[in-house]
């Protein structure tokens, strides 16, 4: 690795830690706001909502914009957005300016995990990726596990706005020692921005978050059906595809879907979308079942779900190693054997489990998903040609905000379903609400049997070197 490459990635690493935490870090205070700002649920839920949406409609430009720019110029730019959407959440003195500053949170994380991930396959070499990759996974995977614990401790202490105010010095410290550190590493090239397709994509990834954030809701008002949004989204996902295939033969594609003729990417982003949708969909499963069945406060839920997040992140850079001694499949194959067990036990659970059971069925989870990300994050990018990394960064991140509000609307749609019908037959509120946390689960369970099949399909990219010139 060249001189000063460590400094700048670990300097992405801490940043992009900083920034995807504020994914799910106000999922825990929605009730809090409600009360001080006196809005209703669907109301508070465009805190989350909005994040998402913001995020699926820029990251898809990112491909246009680390193909053109510098990482210098990016990460300021990245960095300088978020630092500014925090303080102005951090000040407001309503719901509008709050919203406006998760908006502007958004922007600048949505530009920071594509780039990391492309400075990281730029600079690192093919035999070292795994590690790397698996610091990566702490990033997308332990962030966002740990953001309702954070918060919830904050919460049990602090007003809502010290979730901003402590972030605050933080996100200027990376800002200040980026314009310091940061040099240029990559080779920017003369690249057309295609407004259509700017706009196709805003339409078909954002209705298509859209709609599935409102399932996620679980009920309640929405502005417009929720089968709208869905629908012009499949049809904008279609025109776009559609576009971006004539406009690659001209090198001209914003997102260039070339990457999934290479077999490793395209089956190894197969496995990230389930994986995904199983941490996303257990991420608010788990906190209601402990809630609204097993009766525990707000604080002693994101106490619990943390020994998953820290097991997460331990394994997470002990797997990259693996894998670049042994490559993928060992590693994948187990690791998803593991996360369906885990699923499987998390369909046990009732109104009479212990604490314990529900601790020990999420750090089997946990486990299972750090031995997942890593390798497969590191066959799909690493498999790809140089010229195709700007791209299949911004394809990998998009897939990853869809899957995961697929994985939420999916898991939260067969909960309250269930409970619904459960309460209809005369069950109490506490036994058909676990009713739905167990049809929840055993779907997850069934999908991750399909996962652990295709798991078998995992092969060690060309690009990368055999596990026998690896260095030990």
């Amino acid at each position: 690795m060249a001189p000063g490459s460590g400094l700048v990635i670990g300097l992405l690493l801490v940043s992009a830690f900083v920034v995807i935490l504020n994914e799910t870090i106000m999922s825990v205070a929605l009730p809090r706001l409600m009360e001080d700002l006196a809005v209703t649920t669907a109301t508070a839920q465009w805190l989350t909502t909005g994040f998402l949406l913001t995020m699926a409609v820029v990251i898809p430009v990112t491909g246009f914009l680390l193909q053109r720019f510098h990482i210098r110029p990016l990460f300021l730019t990245a960095m300088s957005l978020f630092s500014a959407g925090t303080l102005i959440a951090a000040l407001a003195p309503g719901f509008g300016v709050l919203l406006l500053g998760r908006v502007v949170q958004a922007s600048g994380t949505a530009i920071m995990l594509p780039l990391l991930f492309t400075t990281v396959l730029t600079l690192a070499p093919a035999s070292s990726r795994g590690r790397m990759m698996g610091r990566i996974s702490i990033v997308i995977a332990v962030a966002p596990a740990i953001g309702p614990t954070l918060s919830g401790l904050v919460l049990s202490v602090l007003d809502w706005r010290w979730m901003f105010w402590l972030v605050l010095p933080i996100a200027l410290a990376s800002l200040a020692l980026g314009a310091l550190r940061i040099r240029n590493a990559t080779t920017p090239r003369p690249s057309h921005l295609d407004v259509p397709s700017v706009v196709l994509s805003a339409l078909a990834f954002g209705g298509l978050l859209y709609g599935l954030a409102s399932i996620g809701e679980g009920g309640g008002e929405h502005v417009v059906p929720v089968w709208l949004p869905l629908v012009v989204g499949v049809v904008a996902l279609v025109v776009f595809v559609r576009r971006q295939l004539r406009l690659a033969r001209q090198d001209a594609a914003l997102l260039d879907l070339r990457v999934f003729a290479t077999r490793s990417f395209a089956v190894a982003v197969g496995l990230v979308v389930i994986s995904m949708m199983a941490l996303f969909g257990s991420l608010i499963v788990l906190p209601l079942y402990l809630q609204n069945v097993l009766g525990l406060s707000t604080l002693s839920t994101g106490l619990l779900l943390l020994p998953g997040g820290l097991v997460m992140a331990v394994l997470s850079p002990v797997v990259g190693g693996l894998f670049d001694k042994v490559g993928p499949r060992p590693l994948v194959t187990p690791g998803v054997v593991v996360v369906s067990a885990a699923l499987w036990t998390m369909t046990t659970l009732g109104v009479g489990s212990s604490t314990l059971h529900v601790v020990a069925a999420h750090v089997l989870l946990s486990a299972g998903l750090a031995f997942v990300f890593t390798p497969l994050l590191t066959s799909a990018l690493g498999s790809l040609p140089p010229h195709l990394y700007s791209h299949g960064s911004a394809v990998v991140s998009t897939v990853q905000q869809l899957a995961g509000g697929a994985g939420t609307a999916l898991f939260v749609t067969l909960l309250s379903t269930t409970a619904a019908s459960r309460l209809a037959e005369g069950a109490d509120q506490v036994a058909a609400t676990a009713d739905g946390v167990r049809a929840a689960f055993l779907v997850g369970a069934c999908l991750s049997v399909v996962a652990v099949a295709i798991s078998l399909l995992v092969r060690r990219p060309a690009q990368l070197p055999s596990p026998e010139v690896a260095p030990h």
